[in-house]
């Protein structure tokens, strides 16, 4: 017994020589099945999750003022099917300004110039601006609309947003965290008309979005953490 205990014994025990588990081929085969399953569920499933949809029961509908003409006809439709009383736009500087020069200088101001002219109402529409220009611009956007909120004196306890398809997780995401527990956030999303959300893989401009989201979305669910 003695020799052995010697045996496993280096450098005046320093080194300890012990017995461990291995995988065998079997066990690295069903980790590498249930390794692919995985990816391939994740993979068939990443679209519909990132372009979600969740309505709230609520007669303000906030749309991002980036969005393109077809997420804006959408809106339009939205906003008179669903009994809304107001719409906002929200959105900073766009890109390649320079940064904020004035609120008509945003995407703010220039969704809202798109809703009036393809149908609402000016008196209906109401551009929210951010100042913010460069990163986090969604939080920062969620942010100058929640502020705008407080300014005005309204007490709102719910809305909806709308945006372009799978920005709408991410989105979601943001505006929840801007304002907090105490108001029921609603998310809509509107399907990218230039490629089949059931095959994204096959369009460059799906491919794009949805490996460009799914890196955003990580990093704001992971690596995101708001000054307030």
């Amino acid at each position: 017994m003695a020799s052995r205990s010697t045996s496993n014994r280096k450098l005046c025990g320093v080194l300890v020589r012990k017995e461990c588990w291995q995988l065998s081929l079997k066990g690295k085969a069903i980790v590498a099945a249930t390794t692919l399953v995985t990816a391939l569920i994740g993979f068939f499933n990443i679209h519909p999750f990132l372009a979600v949809t969740h309505r709230e029961d609520s007669k303000i509908l906030v749309v991002e003022g980036w969005v393109d003409q077809y997420a804006i006809l959408a809106a339009v439709k939205e906003f008179q099917a669903g009994h809304y009383e107001k719409i906002y736009t929200t959105g900073g500087p766009g890109v390649g300004t320079g940064g904020y020069v004035n609120d008509f200088n945003t995407t703010a101001s220039i969704g809202a110039e798109m809703l009036v002219k393809a149908g609402l109402p000016p008196e209906a529409v109401q551009m929210v601006p951010s100042h913010i220009s460069g990163r986090d611009r969604t939080y920062s956007s969620a942010l100058a609309l929640e502020a705008w909120f407080r300014d005005q004196h309204l007490v709102v306890t719910n809305f909806n947003v709308l945006t372009e398809d799978v920005h709408a997780r991410r989105t979601w995401l943001l505006f929840r965290k801007a304002f907090g527990k105490g108001v029921k956030v609603g998310i809509i999303t509107v399907p990218n008309p230039d490629y089949d959300p059931r095959r994204w893989w096959r369009y460059s401009e799906g491919v794009r979005e949805v490996l460009g989201e799914t890196i955003a979305y990580i990093y704001a669910r992971l690596l995101f953490w708001p000054s307030r």
